[in-house]
């Protein structure tokens, strides 16, 4: 349920960012995003206890851990998503479980399985059948943005991946409030180099407004439920879930914009969900490829 969540409040990044990123910079939006998170985290975070880690070496672990999660994703991320479309940046976001289930397997966090290979391809085909490359426009135009979202899908399959053991050890809230305090570090000041060029004073409160959706709604929420969820499963089902970001808009745009469930959706969703099922299903050691 809190990763289902998660596609929930991660959704609607894509189309918000685009709206924001006219008006303010991408790296402005991602110190923003990734300070005002902080901040958030922090009083909470003080407010339950202390911010001590009782083993000093996760204080370094936790910098790496920031640095792949938030802070290389974030500026890939918002910076990919202002030189290329929302729908391509949709559209390459199914490579991120394959990177999660391929890192976790060099490091030896997961076995690589047949049926979670399978479970992650059947997927992967829903979203694209779902999506319609014919949709994504990937030209010239578009190539530096696309590879930066390849990037960001990396970089964030790579921090699924090594962030299980640190966050369980110590606890969601903790965990990923030291995560974005390490990225304000980074990412605060360069947002405010960035915001330099902007007239502040001319940005409409709607922005402002979209601004704190997206630091709260779409980055504390979903960090802070997929740590938690982290602590409880595998890495590639974290990153499994991640396919149903593009079901879920459809299946809303059914029920509040009259949109209608044709054949092509009915089939994608039942190809995803089988994928998701397969990669969060119990195996046997049989099934083990490597």
């Amino acid at each position: 349920m809190a990763l289902l969540a998660v596609q929930f409040t991660f959704g609607a990044l894509p189309v918000i960012g685009k709206i924001v990123l006219k008006t303010i910079p991408s790296l402005a939006v991602v110190g923003f995003r990734v300070g005002i998170t902080a901040l958030a985290l922090y009083l909470v975070q003080r407010y339950r206890g202390n911010m001590r880690l009782e083993n000093k070496k996760d204080y370094l672990r936790f910098a790496i851990l920031s640095f792949f999660g938030v802070t290389l994703n974030q500026i890939l991320f918002v910076t990919g998503l202002s030189l290329t479309k929302a729908s391509n940046t949709s559209l390459l976001a199914v490579t991120i479980p394959i990177f999660a289930l391929s890192f976790s397997a060099i490091i030896g966090i997961e076995k690589l399985r047949k049926i979670k290979i399978a479970g992650i391809a059947l997927a992967a085909i829903g979203v694209i059948l779902l999506i319609d490359p014919r949709n994504a426009s990937f030209s010239s135009e578009t190539t530096v943005g696309d590879i930066l979202i390849i990037l960001n899908s990396l970089s964030y399959g790579i921090y699924v991946s090594i962030s299980k053991d640190i966050v369980t050890r110590n606890g969601a809230i903790k965990s990923i409030a030291w995560v974005f305090i390490f990225a304000s570090v980074i990412c605060v000041p360069l947002g405010l180099y960035s915001l330099s060029s902007v007239d502040v004073a001319a940005v409409s409160p709607t922005i402002w407004l979209l601004i704190m959706h997206v630091a709260v709604v779409s980055t504390l929420i979903p960090y802070l439920l997929n740590a938690w969820a982290l602590a409880r499963v595998n890495p590639s089902t974290v990153a499994v879930f991640v396919y149903l970001q593009p079901l879920i808009g459809f299946f809303l745009a059914i029920v509040f914009l009259g949109e209608k469930l044709d054949f092509k959706v009915a089939v994608a969703a039942v190809l995803i969900f089988a994928g998701v099922f397969l990669v969060t299903k119990k195996f046997a050691p049989k099934q083990i490829l490597i």
